[in-house]
């Protein structure tokens, strides 16, 4: 498996292990937390700084 198949797996592993620990509203904050702050920091961006991440994730520069 992948390294990205190993992170995706250990994700729902720890989301499914939150939302059995702890009550549902927390687990809901935590994933809109985990969600939130990437899409946050790329709206940050300035229009250039997005082209810029754009042909990099393009070209395949971007990941793990």
């Amino acid at each position: 498996m992948s390294s990205r198949g190993w992170m995706i797996a250990g994700g729902v592993g720890a989301g499914l292990l939150l939302l059995w620990l702890l009550p549902g509203w927390l687990t809901l904050l935590v994933v809109l937390a985990v969600v939130g702050v990437p899409i946050a920091g790329y709206l940050m961006l300035d229009p250039s700084q997005r082209r810029r991440l754009g042909r990099a994730a393009g070209r395949g520069r971007l990941g793990p």
